[in-house]
């Protein structure tokens, strides 16, 4: 394996372990020891370090070594640090929060969008609500999640809120990991499905409040959907 690809590896296994809390808040990490305990080099056990302490689950000091954060530190909204998350055995409450977080800003993008959003976007916003609509009647669930994924996420960057717009990849991350963890429905579900597309007339003819409105029956849908298949497991 390559050193990128052991680095990667690397990554995997120790962020998985600090958000399932298998490695808690302030357990020490030397680098010397992860080395020896995963057969990689110190140079790849330093770069996996790095990447974490980007993301704030560990910090570095000298003398001491590298001390894992309390989850309250972490930055939440890193999209490997959800993906690790939705993994992990609290993977319900997980997805509760991340449902929170769509519902406070998506409704707020979808009538800002209908607004500020320059006619390609309208346009393609259309588009990918009318490709929806063709994936969920071939029940092709798998296409269906990645052009959602490009629907929603075109929705935060059309509102012109470059903060919302940053939240895109971690919505991503939401929806690829419902599929990813078997949290949707055999079918995507007819009436969410036109609700894309109504969204999308919505923001194209400039009307914010039934934009909002709209996004927020789509993102109460979805979490009530998840809600029911968690409770099935």
């Amino acid at each position: 394996m390559t050193q990128r690809g052991l680095h990667g590896q690397l990554l995997d296994q120790l962020g998985q372990a600090i958000t399932s809390g298998a490695l808690p808040g302030g357990r020490v990490l030397r680098i010397e020891e992860l080395a020896t305990q995963h057969g990689v080099s110190r140079t790849v056990a330093r770069e996996a370090v790095r990447v974490l302490e980007a993301m704030r689950l560990v910090h570095s000091r000298p003398k001491v070594g590298t001390t894992v954060r309390p989850s309250t530190e972490w930055n939440l909204f890193d999209p490997q640090v959800v993906r690790w998350r939705l993994g992990s055995t609290q993977r319900g409450e997980q997805l509760r929060q991340l449902s929170h977080v769509r519902a406070a800003v998506e409704p707020a993008a979808g009538s800002l969008a209908a607004v500020a959003a320059s006619p390609e976007q309208r346009a393609e916003l259309l588009a990918l609500a009318t490709e929806l609509g063709r994936l969920a009647e071939r029940g092709e669930v798998d296409q269906f999640v990645e052009v959602d994924v490009r629907f929603h996420r075109l929705v935060l960057t059309a509102s012109g809120n470059e903060m919302f717009a940053h939240l895109g990849d971690f919505t991503a991350e939401l929806l690829r990991g419902r599929n990813r963890l078997h949290l949707m429905p055999a079918a995507p579900d007819a009436v969410a499905t036109q609700r894309h597309v109504e969204v999308a007339r919505a923001i194209a003819q400039g009307q914010p409040e039934r934009a909002e409105e709209l996004l927020r029956q789509i993102v109460a849908g979805a979490a009530a959907e998840v809600a029911a298949l968690l409770t099935r497991k």
